[in-house]
């Protein structure tokens, strides 16, 4: 089972997130999601269990709890879904004399 794992401190590191699971069950990976640009972390991550039970009993009893300073969020991971390529210049009036139909 995949968990989604938010308001993680900047500081928390994938071992350190692995760790806290291992608790729980065998974990398969926990990845922290970083910044492309930077390198910084985002402030959430991803776990991989292969036990559902042991997956479900991590998200009960780790949702809320504090690790590492922050309060952090543990749910059931969702696929991601495809975002829209509009972009958000394109539909607006902005006003400052700017055409509708100007790309920027």
């Amino acid at each position: 089972m995949n968990i989604y794992v938010s308001n993680l401190s900047y500081s928390t590191t994938s071992e350190g997130l692995q760790g806290l699971f291992a608790g729980y069950g065998e974990v398969t990976s926990a990845n922290i999601i970083t910044d492309r640009e930077t390198g910084r972390s985002r402030g959430f991550g991803f776990v991989e269990m292969p036990s559902d039970d042991d997956a479900n009993k991590a998200i009960k009893e780790l949702n809320e709890t504090d690790f590492e300073g922050n309060t952090i969020k543990v749910n059931v991971a969702r696929p991601k879904t495809e975002r829209s390529s509009g972009g958000g210049y394109n539909s607006s009036n902005r006003g400052g004399g700017y055409s509708n139909n100007r790309r920027y």
